[in-house]
C-alpha cells in the first residue's frame, strides 16, 4: 500500500466516524438530542405529547415514552412478516406504542389490546384516537387464566402489575380469561404482562395450536427459575422454536449477585416464539 492510499484510509475512517457521532439515530422518530434530554428529565406531572409520523402521541413519563420509542420503533422488536389481514392479540398495551407501530406495519390488520391500568388505558384509548385507527378493540382488563377481579398494582407506568396481596396502591381490576380469545387463528400474540405470564401460559397450553407467533416478555425471581422451566416446556411441546435474550441486564456480573438496577425481579427476559416456515 503506498502512503497516499494509507493516509487516504486513515482520513476516510475518521469522517466516517465522525458522521457517526453526529448521527441523530433518533430523527426517524423525530426526536433531536436536546428534545431526548429534556424528556429524560421530564416530571410525569401532566398530560404531554410527541409527533410521530404526523399525529400526536399522548404521555405523562417521559424517561417512558423514550424507552417505547427505542424499542419499539427503532430496535423495532415487534418487526414480523405478517399477512395483510392480520389478527393480533396484545397483552399489555400499555399508552398504545406496541399497536401504533403494528398498525404501521399492518394497516389492515385486525388488533385487541387488553392494559388494566386506568392511566394507561385512557392514554392508550387517547392514542388511537388521536392515530384514527379502526378495527381495533380496547379493553380495560388483565389477561388471567379466569374472569374475575383482581388485585392490581396501578401505578400508571410500564411496571403495573397483578398483585397476590393489598399494598398501599392496589385496586380491583377486573381480569378475562385470555384462552376465550385463543378460538381462531392468531397471527401474532403479544404479551407483556408483568408477572402474570406463567400462570397465563400454563392455563393456554393446549390452545397455543392456534397461534402463529408469540412474543413473550417473561419477569421473574431466581426462586420462580421453574416457573421459566416450565414456560419453555410449554413452548416447546406447543411445537415453537425460540430465540431469547435479556430484556434488561439486571446482573451484569451474575455470579457476584450485583443488581444492575432497583427491581422486583432478577430474570427479565424476551422470547420470540416462532414456528419452522415451511418451504415451497
Amino acid at each position: 500500500m503506498s502512503e497516499k492510499s494509507f493516509f487516504k484510509n486513515i482520513t476516510t475512517g475518521i469522517k466516517k466516524r465522525v458522521g457517526n457521532l453526529l448521527a441523530n439515530p433518533y430523527n426517524e422518530v423525530n426526536l433531536s438530542w436536546l428534545k431526548i434530554k429534556y424528556y429524560k428529565h421530564l416530571p410525569a406531572d401532566k398530560l404531554r405529547y410527541h409527533n410521530l409520523f404526523g399525529r400526536r402521541l399522548y404521555f405523562y413519563s417521559g424517561p417512558e415514552l423514550l424507552h417505547g420509542l427505542q424499542e419499539i420503533f427503532l430496535e423495532k422488536i415487534y418487526e414480523i412478516q405478517l399477512p395483510d389481514n392480520a389478527y393480533i392479540i396484545d397483552c399489555g398495551a400499555n399508552i398504545g406504542m406496541s399497536v401504533i407501530y403494528l398498525k404501521q406495519q399492518h394497516p389492515n390488520a385486525e388488533i385487541i389490546a387488553f392494559e388494566p391500568d386506568e392511566t394507561n388505558f385512557n392514554l392508550l384509548s387517547k392514542n388511537i384516537d388521536s392515530y384514527g385507527y379502526t378495527n381495533v378493540q380496547l379493553h380495560k382488563e388483565a389477561v388471567w387464566d379466569e374472569n374475575k377481579a383482581l388485585l392490581f398494582s396501578n401505578k400508571s407506568s410500564m411496571g403495573s402489575k397483578i398483585e397476590t396481596s393489598n399494598t398501599v396502591d392496589t385496586i380491583e381490576v377486573k381480569a378475562i380469561r385470555l384462552k376465550d380469545f385463543l378460538i381462531r387463528e392468531v397471527d401474532f400474540l403479544k404479551m407483556d404482562i408483568e408477572g402474570a405470564e406463567n400462570v397465563v401460559m400454563e392455563d393456554i397450553a393446549d390452545s397455543l395450536y392456534f397461534v402463529k407467533n408469540l412474543f413473550l416478555e417473561y419477569h421473574g425471581t431466581f426462586a420462580q427459575n421453574n416457573e421459566l422451566a416450565r414456560i419453555i416446556n410449554i413452548l416447546n411441546n406447543a411445537g415453537f422454536n425460540f430465540y431469547i435474550k435479556e430484556a434488561a441486564t439486571l446482573y451484569p456480573t451474575p455470579f457476584k449477585r450485583e443488581k444492575n438496577a432497583v427491581a422486583s425481579y432478577d430474570v427479565q427476559l424476551n422470547i420470540f416464539c416462532f414456528r419452522e416456515r415451511k418451504v415451497l
